[in-house]
């Protein structure tokens, strides 16, 4: 018996959260577009699109500002209830940065000593990590260039990560304020090695793409720089080999003057990023050949492993990166702000300790005492 005298509205909801108020096109901000969705030979397939969340702030790295983090919040819902959307893509403008993480200038300037306006912001921050982690649409970190510090984090958030070979990857928390307590301490576990975790939290050094590929952080590299019409290898890290004098070397850095000729080469080489968006293109169509009830549920009970420790510690670290804003956050944030004015971004470490060794308050003195300063002379505290 045909169904056809049930009453039904046909018409189609709009499920969307938000309109078009946190996104735009002149920096800093976040950039919202649907890209029709290209097929396996690179034809447009009609009434389906890739929604591409990208960041803006291209002179500062894009490291994102308060307003920013509503944009990316806002793109990934939108993106995730929109039924015509197969994938996200989640990357940065120009061939620098992805991301750096948050906007220093702002945490100096505005948020240093407000612990409970940082908590607020911290609050967005969280808001965007779950967003990238709830999202029902497949997510790709499309890495253009540095994915350092909160850019590392919120980029793990991602499903998939596809990196062009220029990219670099590491954390930048413990030696400029912070602790990397926006992801890094709950993902990281998941991808490396505990040891290699802790080492990639607390050093600050900055690993090659290719170094996190074999270490297991990142899905593929693309290569980008061109030469006479044909795509190089990043001529600044090892990758014609494995194994070197017993240590393994693919991966590292050159070192010495092959190291620095090869970083003076990129600095003015030619970036494409034909390869990198071909990749990302190509994953979008393996997506889009799937079940998407099934799909959706399959990448939802992987998230949940990433959000389970997520879920555990991210109210409790808001609360201690709001109150460090008081402490170690001023003091590093604002060291980092005003290099251009001190010639040093970063305090001085051991006078710092030697202060706490002598029982000293941390106070306007001790701060005084311990930022870089415009001028030599130095405070005795």
């Amino acid at each position: 018996m045909s169904l056809s005298w049930l009453v039904k509205d046909e018409e189609l909801k709009n499920h969307s959260l938000w309109g078009k108020e946190h996104w735009s096109a002149g920096p800093p901000c976040t950039m919202y577009e649907k890209k029709p969705l290209l097929d396996a030979s690179g034809k447009e397939v009609e009434g389906l699109y890739s929604a591409w969340v990208t960041l803006n702030n291209p002179a500062q790295h894009n490291s994102y500002t308060t307003g920013m983090v509503k944009g990316v919040i806002a793109g990934f819902q939108n993106a995730s209830l929109d039924r015509s959307v197969a994938a996200v893509v989640f990357t940065g403008v120009g061939d620098k940065a992805f991301c750096t993480g948050g906007n220093t200038k702002e945490y100096a300037e505005y948020y240093s000593g407000k612990p409970n306006e940082y908590g607020e912001y911290m609050d967005l921050f969280n808001g965007m990590v779950d967003a990238i982690l709830q999202c029902k649409k497949p997510t790709i970190c499309r890495v253009n260039g540095m994915r350092i510090a909160g850019g590392q984090e919120i980029g793990m958030a991602c499903a998939i990560t596809i990196s062009a070979d220029t990219a670099v990857f590491g954390q930048a928390g413990p030696r400029h304020g912070s602790a990397p307590d926006g992801g890094s301490t709950d993902f990281l576990p998941w991808f490396l090695s505990i040891e290699d975790a802790i080492w990639n939290c607390v050093s600050c050094e900055l690993w090659s793409a290719y170094k996190v590929k074999k270490l297991g952080l990142i899905s593929r590299v693309a290569q980008v720089i061109k030469k006479d019409g044909k795509f190089l290898r990043n001529p600044c890290v090892i990758t014609d080999k494995y194994v070197e004098d017993g240590e393994i070397v693919y991966g590292e850095f050159l070192e010495g003057e092959a190291g620095r000729t090869a970083r003076e080469f990129v600095k003015t080489a030619q970036i494409d990023f034909t390869l990198l968006d071909k990749a990302v293109h190509g994953m979008i169509w393996k997506f889009t050949n799937l079940f998407p009830g099934c799909l959706a549920k399959t990448l939802d009970s992987l998230r949940a492993k990433k959000k389970y420790f997520w879920d555990q510690a991210k109210n409790y670290n808001r609360h201690w990166l709001a109150a460090n804003m008081n402490t170690e956050a001023f003091m590093g944030f604002n060291a980092f702000n005003t290099k251009k004015i001190t010639g040093r971004d970063v305090i001085d470490f051991v006078e710092y300790r030697q202060l706490l060794a002598r029982g000293k308050p941390v106070d306007e003195a001790f701060m005084e005492a311990v930022l870089p300063k415009p001028l030599e002379a130095r405070i005795k505290y």
